[in-house]
């Protein structure tokens, strides 16, 4: 597709996706986990959103992350990077889902005015037009360090250094469940009608999801009849990959979620699954197939949990706003006073924006704290 596609292409493209999952909903006899529908709508080749084309991050695309708002957040990062990599006297970089390649310009900047650059800059990319772009960018902004960086098809056999993953886990598919009338846990299907999509709810069928449901009712959440939320199964597997990849170092994983004692609270009653669309925040997931940002927040404590079930250690977890101030956003700020600059800063740190919003969850492996980006405060005890 092209980057800023007619709505005749546009249309075209969202019906060979729906076709698509029409197909799979028919193999699946009518009932399509959630999880499977909202893999396709993203990461299908040639059709999903994120491999499509189309423009996605900054102001002519569908959402902002914080590496578009301000290049603070990239300079905060290299901050806690380069602390790691004194500590490891040396490594690599790996960056998940490099998304517009602003962040790797940053921290490779930061990295390189601390003199803490990595020996190599590895991106984990599985979007080929996506590579392309956070290529140009590199190569115009950075050229002389263009050549540290290296783009992945997988996982690497073994890392040393820094793992960064800035927003990557609320792109993960997820399922979806609701909770009957009589307290039963049911799960949410995809399936079509006069090739309409629609959701309908059924006893539950995929693997380990009666197991997770059956966890969270025995601590004592998603218990009311008529609640629906959604949970992220491919978080261990994909902590598990990490803690097998990572032989020294600490991984940053950045993004929006709560706490699961606030994830699932009582009132949160029918999750927190997102769609971003040209700057439109709306919670259909079956519009603008393949044109749309599909997300749910990260239940941290989910994710705490599947880090150190890999053999990974806490390292600590702090809103975006404390780590940023932890990692000095404020001395960055005051050596360079652009009006710019403070206002992209400001909506990292803000509660109202992406400052208590935005959480940052370290894990490591052979090293041990403090972090100055934990240092301001740690809410571990909120996990």
């Amino acid at each position: 597709m092209d980057p800023q596609p007619t709505e005749a292409d546009a249309a075209h493209h969202s019906a060979r996706l729906a076709a698509l999952i029409r197909t799979e909903i028919a193999a699946a006899d009518g009932l399509l986990p959630f999880d499977r529908f909202m893999e396709l709508a993203l990461y299908a080749p040639g059709l999903g959103y994120y491999v499509a084309g189309a423009t996605k991050f900054g102001a002519g695309g569908d959402f902002v992350t914080a590496p578009e708002l301000s290049p603070l957040f990239g300079r905060c990062v290299a901050v806690q990077a380069a602390e790691a990599l004194e500590r490891l006297n040396g490594g690599d970089v790996l960056e998940f889902g490099a998304g517009s390649g602003a962040l790797a310009v940053q921290v490779l900047t930061g990295l390189e005015q601390l003199g803490a650059l990595p020996e190599r800059y590895l991106i984990l990319e599985p979007s080929p037009d996506l590579q392309e772009r956070q290529r140009a960018l590199l190569a115009a902004r950075v050229p002389h360090l263009a050549e540290r960086c290296h783009w992945l098809g997988r996982l690497p056999e073994q890392l040393r250094g820094v793992v960064l993953a800035n927003e990557v886990l609320d792109a993960m598919p997820v399922h979806r469940f609701r909770i009957g009338a009589a307290g039963e846990p049911l799960e949410v299907f995809v399936t079509a009608a006069d090739g309409v999509l629609s959701e309908v709810e059924a006893p539950v069928r995929s693997p380990r999801l009666a197991a997770a449901l059956a966890a969270l009712q025995a601590a004592g959440l998603a218990q009311a009849p008529g609640y629906a939320s959604e949970i992220n199964l491919r978080l261990p597997p994909w902590c598990a990959a990490l803690g097998e990849c990572l032989t020294a170092g600490l991984a940053l994983l950045i993004d929006y979620g709560y706490p699961a004692s606030a994830y699932y609270q009582p009132d949160r009653t029918m999750g927190t699954l997102m769609c971003h669309w040209r700057h439109q925040a709306h919670g259909d997931p079956y519009r603008h197939l393949g044109l749309q940002d599909i997300g749910a927040h990260v239940d941290f404590s989910a994710a705490a949990r599947a880090g150190q079930a890999a053999g990974l250690t806490l390292a600590g977890f702090a809103t975006q706003a404390h780590f940023l101030i932890g990692c000095g956003i404020d001395r960055l700020m005051a050596d360079a006073p652009d009006l710019d600059l403070i206002q992209g800063a400001k909506q990292l740190l803000l509660p109202a924006a992406m400052g208590e919003r935005f959480k940052v969850l370290g894990l490591s492996r052979g090293l041990a704290g403090p972090w100055c980006g934990f240092s301001v405060r740690d809410l571990q005890d909120r996990l």
